[in-house]
Order: C-alpha cells, then structure tokens, then sequence
C-alpha cells in the first residue's frame, strides 16, 4: 500500500489557513443554519471567494489541481466547523467524478469550469427507495429514442435536491443487473423535478431529496461512459469519494474532540476543572488516539487515489477508512456530548449537533455494514 500520508510543511499551513478561514466564515454561520434546516449561500459564497469550489478539478478545466489529500485536508476542516459546509464542498466533485472519469472533452469544457467557479453545482443520483445498498436493482429506465434517451424514474436521498444544476443519473438501459445500468448527465432545467425534500436528523444546512424524471430528453453526448457501463461508473466513483467522507467524519469527530477539551478546563467542579478528572482524560486520549488512526486511513485511502491506484486496494482501503473513521466520529461526538454534561444536550453548543451530524457518516456512500462486506470480500479472496 501507498505510505504518503505524512504531510508536508506546504500541507501543514494549507491546514492553518483553511482552519482559520473556517473559524472565522464558517463557525458564525453553522448553528443557524442548522436550526433553520436551511441551505446557508454565505457558506458557499465564502467557498467561492476562498477559491475552495475549484480546488477540486484539473487546471486545464478551470480548477486548482489540487491532490485527494488535500482536498480531504479541506472536507475535513470544513467538517471540524460544521458538516453541512464540509458536504458543499464535497457533493459537486461526486456528481463530477463520473464526468472527469468517463465523460466527453467536450461535456468536460462546458461543465466542468463552471462547477470550479461556483457558478454551477452538481449531484450524484444513484440511490432509489428500494435500491440503495443494492443499486443494481434500480428502476429508472432510459430508452433510446434517435440521438437521445428518454429518462423517466425517482432518486432518493439526492444531497443538494433543488440546489444542484445538473445531476449525474444512473438509469436502466437493459434487463441485465449489472451491466444493464447507464450513466447521464442530466441538466435540471431539462425537467429534473424535486419531489419533495426530507426533514433529518443531521445535516440539515444541505438539503436531501427526492428528484423525478418524466420522459426528460437528454442528449447521447451526455451518456458517461458505454451503455452498460453505468455499475462500473457508479463503483468506480465511490470508491474515490468514499474517503473523503471518512475525512468529513474525522473532522466531525476533531471539532468535538477540540470544543469538548476547551469546555473541561475551563468547567470548574469541586473546586477544580473538570479536565483534572482522570476518568475523563483517558476518555479524551482515546478519542484522540481514534481520530489519529482514521486520520491515518483516510490519508492512505486518498494518497491511493493521487498514485492512480496502482496495486488494485482502493476498493478495500477506502472502505476502511470510511468505516472506521464514521464509527470514531459517532463514538467520539456521543462522548463530547458527555464531556458537556447536561450543556451538551442543549442546541448552545454545538457538541449535540456535530453528534446528530456524525451518524450520516455511517450510512451514505455506503452503509458501514456494507463497507465491512467489501472489506471481508478483500480477505477471503
């Protein structure tokens, strides 16, 4: 497996800079739209000004060229000061990678720059209600119709329902699962309609949604990839995105870690701080010890991704780093909220909310039970 996971000096200030940046433009925002369940555009105008909607793409599309480590420095950052923030930064680069990997030079040229300037974004709509571990038994067809398709079906659970320009879409082109499967790019003003948006316990400044599709037209240049190759896209998509949301789940679980560690020196109980407890500081070691370990994978995971995957463990590492660090961030956030004690339960710290937004951590790109098949698939092979 690749070793470049120890930062460099250049890594280590691009850190400083994105956590002031984050402290200073992000944090005043985060709690509000938390509590308005509503999508924050300052957070975005800020990713925009600080060039961050960019960092994502290849420069000869508009974009920074930045490596997966990096950009998991930024989702990870991000997430320390609120996970809804750290998702902007991340779903336009999901919905892209099918394009990056798959798609046209000429679908590349017109959408891609838009998307590093902020003036577009993008989604990712794979999952369905009775297809989402299992997304091969999807039922939103595309039939040929000239040099078009003709797309008509539902996706669920798509993050930036209704905020989103364009959507790349799986679609059914054949009876085969697995190689029945085709991936579009889909603009929304062709006729994506939201359906409705869900009320969620987490992350609720991005929205999540329901998408429908009534016999949209789309052009076959906007087919991504080989009709039948719409599995392959989808898995080979998640599996370099995947880690970038264990790198959202330990910056989730650091921003917990770090708040919670502030609060116990300065809470005083018995005459003393409470981080004077020697039951609470091993609490905190462990947590500490954990979110270093998931560190360590999701780092890995994405240095993999940057050399091109060169000995085929991708699918397992980043299956690893996603798991572990969404189970840390889920064990560590539940802890801050009782490092807090009864505060910590209360919505005027933000410990209760970065718990509430840790558990998506385990579910999307993936359930961790699935990422535990993928991982025991690699061993038993």
């Amino acid at each position: 497996m690749s070793q470049s996971i120890t930062l460099s000096e250049e890594q280590r200030e691009f850190r400083a800079v994105v956590r002031q940046f984050a402290a200073d433009k992000i944090v005043p925002l985060a709690a509000e739209a938390d509590r308005n369940a509503e999508y924050s555009w300052a957070a975005f105008d800020a990713l925009k000004a600080m060039e961050l909607t960019a960092l994502s793409y290849p420069e000869e599309y508009g974009g920074s060229g930045a490596s997966l480590v990096d950009q998991a420095i930024v989702a990870e950052e991000l997430a320390r000061a609120d996970a809804s923030t750290s998702l902007m930064f991340l779903i336009s680069k999901l919905g892209m990678l099918p394009v990056l990997n798959f798609g046209s030079e000429d679908l590349k040229q017109a959408y891609v720059p838009k998307i590093a300037t902020g003036e577009s974004q993008a989604s990712y709509a794979l999952s369905e209600a009775d297809a989402g571990s299992d997304v091969a038994s999807m039922t939103t067809r595309a039939v040929r119709d000239g040099d078009d398709w003709v797309i008509s079906g539902s996706k669920c659970w798509i993050t930036n329902a209704g905020i989103s320009d364009v959507y790349t879409v799986f679609a059914r082109t054949s009876e085969d699962r697995h190689t029945g499967i085709t991936a579009f790019l889909v603009e929304a003003r062709w006729g994506v309609e939201v359906d409705k948006l869900e009320h969620k316990l987490g992350i609720k400044g991005s929205p999540t949604g329901v998408i429908r599709l009534d016999e949209v037209r789309v052009p076959d240049t906007h087919r991504l990839g080989e009709v039948g190759e719409g599995f392959k896209v989808a898995m080979h998509t998640l599996d370099r995105s995947r880690p970038t949301i264990g790198a959202q789940a330990v910056g989730i679980a650091q921003g917990a870690l770090d708040y919670a560690v502030d609060y116990m020196r300065e809470r005083r109980t018995f005459g003393r701080p409470i981080a004077d407890n020697q039951g609470l500081q091993w609490m905190a070691a462990d947590a500490a010890m954990k979110i270093e370990a998931a560190r360590n994978l999701v780092y890995k995971a994405c240095a993999m991704v940057d050399d091109g995957d060169p000995h085929g463990e991708l699918s397992m590492a980043g299956a690893m780093a996603k798991c572990y660090a969404s189970d840390v961030a889920m064990e560590v956030t539940t802890d801050a909220v009782q490092f807090l004690g009864g505060y910590g339960y209360t919505n005027e710290f933000p410990v209760e909310r970065m718990m509430r937004d840790a558990k998506i951590t385990q579910i999307y790109e993936g359930t961790n039970q699935i990422q535990r098949i993928v991982i025991a698939k690699h061993l038993m092979r």
